[in-house]
């Protein structure tokens, strides 16, 4: 049984259609990465998944319960951590886990909060006001709410925008920890090398659908391939490749990237105009490559 199973939805504002025929599964256990520009659906999605909105048409399963009839259930077994931390900085760290421990009717709440600060490493500014805690501090705590009544499928949404390099790291670290200890997480962020790094399996959404989906190595293996075309060429005009095969050239016209598929009329060209070439490289794909040849195309309508 899949975490999540999205089928068909569709949700539209006004005449704005945000999710088209949208449609996902996330595995149990997982860490899965929703990836995409602003503005392209993921908070909307998110909002569906953990039944703050519903979609305007399609099926949304969270641990194979409907949503549309186990929503109290679901909520239950979820938790949300919002891109805007949510704590309060005239309590101390403590009272914000307790009052998050009050309000899910945890039974062993003390125990809970002890066990979870112990993992995340916060034990030693527990009982600081949240308003002396560095960024970081903010951020393991908000993800310590998160935690509390060991919930099954945990959303993060961008949790380490603005955070420090090195409290980013603890926090990738954390990230695992969940998913180790048989959680399914769902998260979003800004950081294409950090999905690279987590994902177990991610999802570019574009247009209101995922458009590619996979392990990022699947991903950049199967993605839009270049290559790399270098021309010994003392003079630059007798390089005449057409402007729409050209991805990207150097100053001097000696370098010349192109999509893996016009290679041969490439060379063609090259060899016609006695243009000698150097060598040709392949490119091996970055997901910030495919990202942006993904969104590329899709606004290009190719």
């Amino acid at each position: 049984m899949d975490a999540i199973t999205v089928k068909h939805v569709r949700k539209s504002f006004g005449n704005h259609s945000v999710l088209k025929d949208m449609n996902l599964a996330v595995k149990r256990g997982e860490i899965f990465t929703l990836l995409g520009e602003n503005g392209s659906g993921k908070s909307t999605l998110i909002n569906i998944l953990t039944t703050i909105s519903l979609a305007d048409d399609g099926e949304v399963q969270i641990m194979g319960h409907p949503i549309m009839s186990d929503a109290g259930l679901i909520r239950e077994n979820i938790s949300l951590n919002s891109q805007t931390v949510t704590l309060d900085d005239e309590f101390t760290g403590y009272q914000n886990l307790l009052i998050i421990a009050e309000l899910r009717l945890l039974k062993n709440a003390k125990t809970e909060i002890k066990q979870i600060s112990e993992r995340l490493n916060l034990t030693s500014f527990l009982n600081k006001k949240v308003g002396k805690y560095s960024g970081g501090m903010k951020r393991r705590l908000d993800i310590a709410m998160s935690l509390l009544g060991n919930p099954e499928i945990i959303f993060l949404d961008e949790p380490t925008t603005g955070v420090d390099p090195k409290n980013r790291v603890e926090l990738w670290n954390i990230i695992k920890e969940i998913r180790d200890s048989g959680k399914t997480v769902f998260l979003t962020t800004q950081y294409l090398d950090e999905a690279d790094k987590l994902s177990d399996h991610m999802g570019f959404l574009n247009d209101g659908k995922i458009v590619l989906y996979g392990t990022p190595d699947e991903i950049k293996k199967n993605a839009r391939r270049f290559v790399q075309i270098n021309v010994d060429s003392p003079n630059v005009n007798l390089v005449n490749l057409p402007e729409e095969m050209i991805i990207s050239k150097n100053n001097k016209g000696t370098s010349f990237v192109v999509d893996e598929r016009n290679t041969d009329i490439c060379i063609k060209i090259l060899v016609n105009e006695n243009v000698s070439i150097h060598s040709v490289v392949p490119q091996e794909n970055s997901l910030e490559e495919v990202f942006f040849n993904v969104t590329k195309i899709d606004s290009e309508g190719n």
